[in-house]
């Protein structure tokens, strides 16, 4: 994986905070010339041109992207972001079923700040595929991590709805 200087870094990050600026195009175009200096294949570059697609209404051309930036060694921060990202576009692709398969498997990593948006995808990939109860859980346990108070009573809930109902 290639070391990105922390210049092109911020550029990026610029770029990404002016999208509203651009026409869908213009953009996409943009950040295909900054990831243009990045050596060919750069994972990073291909998550951000995924992103890009992703963020221009082109959900189709945004999961190839993240699968092949994954596929080549995506790392950190940006790695979750794709599974997050790309579970999402594959949701709106009507592939719920798939969705659900990557971000169960991604409950079982470390814990960071996008811990919560794992679950909301999740969630919301449940409700597709039909499972209600346990988009509910999702949503619960993530919520409990940032109330003030009931932390533990919202997670034990949480848990508990996923616990099919004893019929007496």
């Amino acid at each position: 994986m290639t070391n990105i200087d922390s210049a092109w870094e911020q550029r990026i990050a610029e770029l990404w905070l002016a999208i509203d600026q651009y026409e869908p195009e213009d953009f996409v175009d943009r950040i295909d010339i900054l990831v243009a200096e990045l050596p060919p294949g750069s994972a990073i570059g291909l998550f951000e041109q995924g992103c890009a697609q992703d963020s221009t209404g082109h959900p189709d051309c945004a999961v190839s992207k993240y699968q092949a930036a994954l596929d080549i060694g995506l790392t950190g921060v940006r790695r979750r972001r794709a599974i997050i990202q790309m579970s999402s576009s594959l949701r709106n692709l009507g592939q719920a079923a798939k969705a659900v398969s990557l971000l169960t498997t991604e409950l079982d990593a470390p814990n960071d700040e996008l811990d919560g948006a794992v679950r909301a995808v999740l969630a919301l990939a449940l409700v597709d595929v039909g499972r209600e109860r346990e988009a509910v859980a999702h949503c619960l346990m993530a919520l409990s991590t940032y109330l003030p108070r009931y932390n533990r009573s919202m997670a034990r809930y949480a848990q508990l709805l996923t616990v099919p109902p004893v019929h007496g």
